[in-house]
């Protein structure tokens, strides 16, 4: 990419600064803190910096020389906050781990300030119970953590739906899933295997966008445990506009909430996915129960404006701009099936978001999904996510060791010392100890190689290296049998299991609905349909639509092309599959 920039360094030059000192890669002291020095620093910015940041090389493996150095900073400067990498990322690579502890202190002021003002107005308004916030690895925890670790919330909406979703497949004994969420502004995906979502040990935040999606090594590495959600420039928001050399492009650019798109009447005159909906008759021209309504004189008087750029009839532009909507939005679902070594013929699509019910069998078909779930209240569905998910605290520290170097005492008494901390935070949080789960795992390779494959430690080191080996031929395709294994990290996971909330469910009796109304609607083979459209909350378990059809409900609209067929089960989900 010619076109690549380095993300802006969020400590600029001249506010890092360097002591003498040094800690060995196996944890012995080459040459000894220069304490005054760490002392003179403090002095010359503790009127001018409100956070200190420390991070030394191998501190990992000895933390001594960064827990001295925050100790004389906050003797120096006591109102500063003092924030050292060990207690933050204790694991190798300098610049991963800075650049986590970095971003870490940036928000720690910001969090906190923002949950004590929730936690203040919860109190005035007379809630007794306890605040908890998702985590970006899809488990709560407590006001104290959060405010602990800001960085491992960034992305807490998305995996609040990734966890909805798992929890959906658990339930329909769906083995194969994958998570489309589609807003007003982006469309995110993640996949479920085994009911359970793909968490990676590390992501990207700030990142650039090339092609429609976020592009490796433009953001800040953040090394806290993440559900792989890939995520996309494209919603209901998104901009469609032509380029320079008079092509049809859709994104990046959103209109937001504020104008929105045309047909919100706002202001807002730039042609979007939305509006071309609406000029397709896909969309109602009210929406949420009648409290918004929609302009279609509007969406067709900007969608005109791009038409006329490109020589096209108003239809065939709108139909174009939903097209190239959902090629962008494939490459979501390509990245977290097909570029993870899954066969999405496998997999059920289950859409949500405002939007994601409207694009979903399209998207399905374009991939080879077997079929598509749309749930209960799509818009909101994320927020089921935060009623069934469970404790979760995430633990690593760095082991640097070869297997044939290393014994299982050793790693028994890392994973419990890390177990000693969860068991005491989720004990801080009330949950009691036969509600408890630990998950231990080792980051491993072969030595010499740059990245780690996780494989799940059950107590033999053996067993562990035949797992990596046989992980390895499946992710890259061969094994080095021969090869020393090295252990990078131990990582353990502490669940603190909840209660789950009971769903509404009821036996499924087969009959064909009535429809509500009809109008006509534009499909790319058919062409202008006279198609029936249903209210969701009208059908009971059982009911039966062959496509063309519309069903629609206050926070969502689901569109079933000809050739499809929908049932709604007995999770009141609707179930939508290709004749």
């Amino acid at each position: 990419n010619l076109f690549f920039q380095r993300p802006r360094p969020l400590i600029p030059r001249s506010r890092r600064l360097t002591v003498a000192g040094r800690i060995g890669a196996r944890g012995e002291e080459l040459e000894p803190l220069d304490e005054e020095a760490v002392r003179r620093i403090a002095r010359e910015w503790c009127s001018r910096a409100r956070v200190f940041v420390v991070v030394f090389l191998h501190s990992y493996a000895n933390p001594g020389h960064e827990k001295r150095a925050k100790e004389i900073i906050e003797e120096v400067c006591p109102k500063a906050l003092v924030v050292a990498s060990h207690e933050v990322d204790p694991q190798p690579k300098e610049y991963e781990r800075t650049s986590t502890t970095v971003v870490n202190a940036l928000l720690k002021p910001v969090l906190s300030s923002y949950l004590s003002r929730v936690a203040g107005e919860l109190r005035s308004a007379g809630f007794k119970g306890r605040l908890l916030v998702m985590q970006s690895s899809g488990g709560v925890a407590g006001v104290e953590q959060a405010v602990e670790r800001p960085a491992a919330f960034i992305e807490s909406g998305p995996a609040a739906g990734a966890v909805a979703v798992a929890y959906f497949s658990r339930l329909m004994d769906i083995e194969y899933a994958i998570g489309f969420d589609m807003g007003g502004t982006t469309a995110k995906a993640s996949s479920i295997v085994g009911g359970e979502p793909l968490v990676v040990p590390e992501y990207e935040v700030g990142g650039r966008v090339h092609m429609g999606r976020l592009l490796r090594g433009s953001g800040y590495p953040v090394r806290y445990p993440y559900i792989d959600v890939a995520e996309v420039s494209a919603g209901g928001g998104t901009i469609a506009w032509v380029d320079a050399g008079g092509a049809l492009r859709v994104g990046p650019v959103s209109a937001g909430a504020d104008p929105g798109p045309a047909c919100y009447g706002r202001g807002g005159r730039e042609p979007t996915v939305t509006d071309a909906q609406l000029v397709l008759g896909r969309l109602p021209e009210e929406l949420a129960g009648g409290r918004i309504r929609l302009r279609r004189d509007l969406a067709e008087e900007a969608i005109e404006r791009l038409a006329n750029r490109l020589g096209m009839e108003i239809v065939e532009a709108a139909a174009s701009i939903i097209r190239i909507a959902n090629t962008v939005m494939s490459r979501a679902l390509r990245l977290v099936t097909i570029e993870r070594g899954y066969d999405p013929r496998f997999f059920a699509l289950y859409a949500y978001g405002g939007a994601g019910p409207l694009h979903a069998v399209e998207l399905a078909d374009e991939l080879g999904a077997k079929e598509v779930v749309i749930p209960p209240l799509p818009g909101v569905f994320s927020a089921l996510g935060l009623l069934v998910t469970d404790y979760r605290h995430d633990f690593h520290m760095a082991v640097m060791r070869r297997t044939d170097e290393l014994a299982e005492e050793e790693l028994e008494k890392v994973f419990a010392e890390m177990a000693e901390k969860a068991l005491a935070m989720l004990r801080g949080e009330g949950v009691p100890e036969d509600r408890v789960q630990l998950v231990r795992r080792l980051d491993m390779r072969y030595q010499g190689q740059a990245y780690e494959l996780s494989i799940p430690y059950r107590g033999s080191l053996k067993e562990a290296v035949e797992e990596f080996h046989q992980m390895h031929r499946e992710r890259y395709g061969f094994s080095l049998l021969d090869a020393p294994v090295l252990v990078v990290n131990a990582r353990l996971a502490a669940y603190g299991i909840t209660a789950k909330p009971r769903l509404p469910r009821a036996e499924p009796k087969p009959y064909r609905p009535e429809p509500a109304s009809r109008r006509r609607v534009y499909f790319d083979e058919a062409g202008w349909t006279e198609t029936p459209i249903y209210k969701r909350s009208e059908l009971r378990p059982g009911a039966e639509i062959e496509g063309p059809a519309v069903i629609e409900s206050d926070d969502s609209t689901v569109l079933v092309p000809p050739g499809h067929f929908a049932q709604v089960d007995k999770f009141y989900t609707i179930r939508i599959e290709r004749f």
